[in-house]
Parts: C-alpha cells; structure tokens; sequence
C-alpha cells in the first residue's frame, strides 16, 4: 500500500470518528428540549427587550404626559397658568383618582407671589417658588418641564418688552450654531443600535453556556468523559467535537435575534423621532460573519474553565462569570473619547466596534474586521490544543487537586 492511501485512510478515520464524536455531542445538546430553550431564552428575549424599550424611550422623547402640580396663588397669575395648562402642567386638583396617590406622595408645589401682578405690570423681577423633594427620581422630569416652561415664558415676555421700547431681539443672539447631522438615516436611532449589539454579544455567550457545562464538567461527573477517553480516538477530537456543538448553539442563538430583531422593529413606529431602522439580507451577513468567530472563541472559554472546576456546581457559577465579558468590554468602549488602535485587534472590543459602525452607517474597515476575527480564531486554536493537552492528564480528568 503506498504512502498516499496509508494518509488518506487515516484521515477517513480521523473524520469519521470525528462526526461520530459530534453527532454524540448534538444529540446529548438537543435530548434535553426545555434546557435547551432555556439557553436561547436570550436570543427570545431579546428582540422583545429591544420593542419595549424603544416604546418607552420614543414616549419619553416625543409624548408629554400631564404633570399635577399644587399651585399656590394661581389666581394671582391666570395668563401664567393658561401657559402652563397649554404644555400639560395641570393644577393637582384636576388629578384623575388613579393618580391621585401618586402626585400628591411626589407632591411638588408651584408658590406664586400675591404681588405678581403688580410687579408684573410694572417690570419688576419676580420670584416664583419651587418645592419638591429633589433626590426622588421620579421628580426630576417633572421639575425640568416645569423649569423650561417657565423660563420659555420669561424670555417671552422679556421680548415682548424690547419690542415695545424699539429694541431688536436679534440683537440678544448675535451668533446661532446651525446643526447639521452627517449620519446616515439608518444610524439615527442609535437605542436599537446599542442594544442589538450587545444582545448580540451576550447571545454568542449564553446560547450554548449550559451545552459546554453539561459537555464538560457534567460528562465527568457522569463518568463519559472517562469512557470516551478509552475509545481509541483522540483528545482533540473530543474537544472538537465538544466545541463544535456548543457553538452551534451560539450561532443559532445570534441568528435567532438577527431574525426576530428585524421582525420585532416593525412594531416600533420609528418615524415619530424621524428615524428608520432596517436590519437586511446584507447586513445581517456582515454581522453573523463577525460573530461566528466569538462564537466560537466563547465556547472554548468555557470549555476550558469547565474542565479546570472539580464539580458541576463549581463550572455553573464559574464558567457563568464569562458573560460578563460581553457586557463590560463594549460597555467600557463605548465610554472611551479616543480609543488605541490595538483595540481593534481584541477579541470582543473589536468586534463590537465594528457592530457600532456598522449601524452608524460608517463603511466597514475590512482590514480591522480580518485582524479581530484571525486574532479571536488564534486564540481559539490556542484554548483548544492547551484543553486536549490537559485533557491527557489524570488530574483534569478525574478532578483531582
């Protein structure tokens, strides 16, 4: 038999084992339905998070519900209170009784000088008093409406005066800075943006968490870890065969909230706030291709830290504290002014920089998109030939000290 054919065999060997290996893995990832569930309850949940909060968020921008105030002296200002009934700021009495608990335990109170009048037909400075507890967060819209409402009203006036004596108003604002917005229509509701993406990290992370536990740690404590390492196949093929399958998961995971994320954004009626937002065919390619890698390079973290903890129990809360990867890195990128080139190389801080351009609308940087993703892969195929390395050793196995 020639050289040829002895490799050739061998590698029909090695890759049949190796889909025996993985198809043991999918069916022990798919036996258990509702755990299973479970671990895509973020990919679920989130395009669900996403549609509420972007409801409460438009509401707050755009809606301006009444605030009940308690108004003392409103008769000796009945033009000032027209103004303030004409942007929702009604007197406590007119509360509806569904309410009525509620303002009065907030209770905020307007004080209004018997003098008002006077000093105001005769231009002098009026006070009116604000009172209410400050440190209640439930106060602090309302006393900004009540502010601005009443500074919009002095300025009124206070035209209104320089008007009557001759004087130009422009005068008082010799200078106007024009805004002028560059992002494109799709980056302008940014909410929706911020939040698929780190739905979409989490998704990558959590999705198969419970897979690569129960693959793991729970396969040694069931003693089939023990038994797989007697079969004649290699180590690294169990781990293969092991990564393989929770990043699946993973995957599934992040192309369930890819899909029902574009779904879901049609419930939201985006154009009260003039924006759009559209998730298509193109990018949601672009997105999963920049993804797959963490997915990944999630599941052989958690691999890895499973196989180091000595109980089931241990890997749960241990391998656990990895979710906090996706959430404090872009997190702590997204607070940074000028960020180092270097963080465009890093496994999770690049790619979710490259996600935030992307919903700006910015063209992708394809040589920062090729540099994180060979960067995340390396350290990938690092964790996997350290895992079935250790795998060799009795002390991992046997979760020995």
């Amino acid at each position: 038999m020639s050289h040829s054919s002895t490799v050739n065999s061998s590698m029909n060997l090695y890759l049949y084992q190796l889909k025996s290996l993985i198809l043991k893995e999918y069916k022990e990832a798919f036996r258990d339905k509702r755990a299973l569930i479970v671990a895509l309850m973020m990919a679920f949940m989130a395009p669900v998070m996403i549609v509420l909060m972007s409801k409460i968020t438009i509401e707050k921008l755009i809606d301006e519900p009444p605030i009940y105030v308690n108004f003392n002296g409103a008769e000796y200002a009945p033009k000032l209170m027209e103004y303030f009934a004409d942007n929702n700021l009604l007197s406590l009495a007119d509360v509806p009784e569904g309410d009525k608990a509620i303002w009065q335990q907030r209770n905020i109170t307007v004080n209004i000088p018997i003098d008002y009048e006077t000093d105001m037909a005769q231009g002098r400075p009026i006070k009116l008093y604000l009172q209410a507890d400050f440190t209640d967060k439930a106060v602090g819209s309302p006393v900004r409406r009540i502010n601005n409402a009443v500074r919009s009203y002095s300025l009124n006036i206070g035209y209104k005066r320089l008007l009557l004596r001759g004087v130009d108003v422009r005068l008082l604002n010799p200078i106007t800075l024009v805004e002028q917005d560059t992002s494109k229509p799709d980056a302008t509701f940014m909410l929706i943006s911020i939040m698929l993406g780190i739905y979409l990290m989490l998704a990558a992370f959590m999705s198969g968490l419970s897979v690569a536990i129960d693959s793991s740690a729970g396969e040694r404590e069931r003693n089939v870890l023990e038994m797989l390492l007697c079969q004649p196949v290699s180590t690294l093929q169990i781990v293969l065969a092991k990564l393989i399958s929770a990043s699946t998961i993973s995957i599934l995971g992040i192309v369930l909230v890819l899909g029902l994320t574009s779904l879901s954004v049609g419930f939201v009626d985006l154009t009260k706030i003039g924006a759009t937002f559209t998730l298509d065919i193109s990018t949601s390619l672009t997105l999963l291709t920049l993804l797959l890698p963490i997915c990944f390079f999630a599941s052989a973290c958690q691999l890895f830290v499973a196989f180091q903890t000595k109980s089931f129990k241990e890997a749960q809360s241990t391998v656990s504290i990895l979710i906090g990867i996706p959430a404090f890195i872009p997190f702590v990128v997204s607070l940074m002014d000028d960020r180092p080139e270097w963080l465009n190389w890093l496994p999770v801080a690049g790619q979710s920089m490259i996600i935030e351009n992307i919903f700006k609308g910015v063209e992708v940087n394809w040589l920062a998109f090729i540099a994180t993703s060979v960067v995340t892969i390396t350290i990938t195929v690092v964790l996997v030939l350290a895992l079935a390395k250790k795998l060799k050793s009795e002390k991992v196995v046997m979760a020995l000290s």
